[in-house]
């Protein structure tokens, strides 16, 4: 019984990693991001992934640093401080890679090439989202907490925020990532389960792990909300962020 269950949730998960990499693969022609209604959608799916990841990342932290003290060596004990400050790490990680991004893409305009990044720097970009993106299918494998439903929840918040990752990188990279950039995010996301399905670490390691994935989330939802050339829609940001967390919470 105890395999049949085990064959059921591997099953669902590897349904879960195709969905997302198909996300990546076809949120370019998605009808509903070519509407009017557009930054509706993004602003509603950015509130989602914030969502998930207050109400329901950050209280299995807060839980998880318990497991993570206890399993520090004396060299490692300035984590002791908080599993948040691997948060706090995540979230400078992409804040600093988008600067870059946005750096390049001005040095490009003065130098009359176009409002685009550079190959190195889409390069940096794209490898640095291959790792997010491998954690992320990792995760879909290990997460705080198990059980179908949190899987399904998961799969659901990381959809959403794919599609908004996949039109900040399309913004800076331009035509290089539909032709080689979202594949490439697509199967960092199947090699991240298979490499779950394979392996398992010690639960601290998944605390470091969702805290880093947390700090992330939260920087690249923020950079495509927070900006006035953004055109984000508070209202629609605000819905998905009440909608997604009183689900969390009801459930």
């Amino acid at each position: 019984m105890a395999f049949s269950h085990e064959s059921f949730r591997i099953t669902i998960s590897a349904l879960c990693v195709i969905s997302l990499a198909i996300i990546h693969i076809l949120s370019g022609k998605l009808r509903f991001l070519k509407t009017t209604q557009r930054r509706y959608w993004l602003s509603f799916g950015s509130g989602v992934s914030v969502a998930y990841v207050f109400v329901h990342i950050l209280p299995e932290l807060s839980k998880a640093q318990v497991t993570l003290q206890g399993s520090l060596d004396i060299g490692l004990a300035f984590l002791e401080h908080h599993v948040y400050l691997v948060a706090l790490l995540g979230l400078a990680v992409f804040y600093g890679l988008e600067r870059f991004a946005k750096k390049s893409r001005q040095r490009s305009q003065k130098m009359g090439k176009g409002d685009v990044t550079s190959l190195d720097v889409f390069w940096i970009h794209i490898a640095s989202f291959a790792v997010y993106n491998a954690l992320i299918g990792y995760l879909l494998v290990h997460r705080e907490e198990s059980g179908i439903n949190s899987l399904l929840f998961f799969s659901f918040a990381m959809a959403l925020h794919f599609v908004v990752n996949d039109n900040g990188l399309r913004e800076h990279h331009k035509e290089i990532y539909d032709r080689i950039g979202r594949w490439l995010l697509a199967a960092a996301i199947i090699v991240g389960w298979v490499i779950g399905s394979g392996t398992e670490i010690h639960q601290a390691a998944v605390a470091v792990l969702f805290a880093f994935l947390a700090g992330g989330i939260v920087l690249n939802v923020l950079k495509e909300e927070l900006p006035e050339e953004q055109e984000s829609r508070f209202w629609a940001f605000a819905l998905g962020a009440i909608a997604y967390a009183t689900l969390l919470l009801a459930l």
